[in-house]
């Protein structure tokens, strides 16, 4: 079965074909980074993850671009208010991005270029535009000429006829559908030398030409959030391919982060940031939150969703463990997941269907522990291990052993004090104390740990919030 995804531009789920065979060219709108990241950021980030991790177990060669967007006019608002300077603010919270990917166990990108600096690739592109007709230059500025490019709004499927482009603080427009590529320098705002007089880059220009410097004409998939749909992937549509490219040959978006219905944004107020997030929830916890619902559905933010998803992630570690305890070692991941998670992989990446199977797998394993059959239980161990690597969820994966380990000499002290404990417990049991036996163990409960009767004895892990 060949890997398939929804096209936003055909409206349909569609057959992926790479251009050039055994390799995938990815680019994904990145970061605007006029503040730190909140869940829903991270999300677009995680999906797209997963999504390259599938391409490679699936043996392709990826390329991987990820944006960040280090100028604009919310970067450039926020300097002002604040009293710093632009890059500072930018630079501060591209910092807080990358430390968001990176706890959630995102690989790194191939490339992560900066806006900024590809000013020379935007010029070029703008020269080009000018040239065929397609873009003009007035008080400073350069615009797009909408209507010199038949094709535009086809991913929004809009009429051009009731479009309105969002104010973007300039003039000298021929239309008001027309969108800024470059906008002419303001007093105290960053600006760059042009042919045209001196300025900045518009959004939409930037990502069109990093995608062009790092993947050419035409690459396979361009990746974003549904709100980038219009207008932001429509103009880089229009700009690229009136500049000469191919570009994007599949469109995937995938869907937000909400609270009580509304899209979680700074501006709302009501966003959850990632670094406040990870201060309450492991990572992998938080991880399993995010990206286990399917990219296209829409993930309304609970605390009581996220207990969930940690009991759910609760119940694989328990099985691990388990068997890791069992074997008297590290179990290897098998080397194929099973058919039917890779079918639902590779069908639109259906992870909701692909995580059916890890929990249908880690019941069939704990059913072989039941009947003390090790090598059963090795085996459910070694697919689980396959898949949850697939996802980024493996806890015995480096970077989570890592972040184990960094909460070490906590885990330490608290298991001297639990075990001492469960001595006590044990003492109670041997004497036929069953009243104190039973009291031990519920005041345990009571403080959030899970108490599990094993033929080594009493083991705790931490329980469900």
């Amino acid at each position: 079965m060949p890997i398939r995804f929804h096209d936003t531009s055909a409206r349909q789920i569609r057959d992926f074909v790479p251009l050039s065979r055994g390799c995938v060219s990815i680019y994904l709108c990145g970061a605007t980074v006029q503040a730190a990241p909140h869940i829903g950021h991270i999300r677009s980030g995680l999906n797209f993850d997963i999504m390259r991790r599938w391409f490679e177990y699936r043996g392709f060669d990826v390329t991987f671009i990820r944006n960040v967007t280090d100028i604009d006019d919310k970067i450039i608002r926020k300097a002002g208010e604040q009293g710093r300077p632009w890059w500072s603010i930018g630079y501060a919270n591209e910092r807080a991005f990358n430390d968001g990917y990176t706890v959630l166990g995102c690989l790194p990108p191939t490339y992560e270029p900066r806006a900024t600096g590809h000013v020379t690739e935007m010029v070029e592109m703008m020269r080009g535009l000018i040239e065929r007709g397609h873009a003009y230059e007035a008080d400073g500025s350069v615009y797009f000429d909408v209507r010199s490019f038949p094709g535009y709004l086809a991913l929004s499927n809009q009429d051009i006829d009731d479009l309105r482009q969002p104010d973007e603080g300039v003039s000298g427009k021929r239309d008001p559908r027309d969108f800024a590529m470059w906008k002419a320098t303001k007093p105290g705002e960053p600006d760059w030398e042009t042919p045209w007089g001196r300025g900045r880059p518009g959004w939409h220009l930037e990502c069109s030409a990093m995608a062009h410097k790092y993947l050419g004409s035409a690459f396979d998939i361009h990746g974003g959030g549904l709100d980038l749909i219009f207008p932001h992937h429509e103009n880089e549509i229009a700009q690229a391919k009136a500049f000469g490219d191919e570009f994007a040959r599949y469109w995937v978006h995938n869907a937000w982060v909400t609270m009580s219905g509304e899209k979680m944004s700074k501006s709302l107020g009501n966003s959850v940031l990632v670094s406040e997030m990870v201060q309450r929830w492991r990572p992998i916890v938080l991880r399993y939150y995010l990206g286990t619902p399917h990219y296209r559905s829409m993930i309304e933010y609970s605390e009581e969703a996220l207990r969930e998803a940690e009991s759910a992630f609760a119940r694989i570690e328990g099985f691990i463990q388990r068997v890791v305890e069992k074997a008297g070692g590290i179990v290897e991941p098998a080397a194929q997941v099973p058919p039917a998670f890779a079918e639902a992989m590779d069908d639109d990446l259906g992870v909701p269907q692909a995580l059916a199977i890890v929990h249908t797998t880690v019941r069939q394993g704990n059913s072989a522990l039941a009947a003390d059959d090790k090598e059963a239980a090795m085996a459910r161990l070694a697919e689980v291990r396959a898949m949850l690597g697939v996802l980024g969820l493996d806890p015995l994966d480096a970077h989570w052993a890592e972040e184990a380990d960094r909460g070490g000499d906590l885990h330490g002290a608290v298991d001297t004090l639990v075990r001492l404990v469960l001595e006590q417990r044990e003492a109670a049991r041997a004497r036929k104390d069953w009243a104190t036996a039973d009291a031990i163990r519920d005041q345990l409960t009571q403080s959030g740990l899970v108490i599990e009767d094993s033929p080594s004895g009493p083991r705790w892990t931490l329980g469900p919030r």
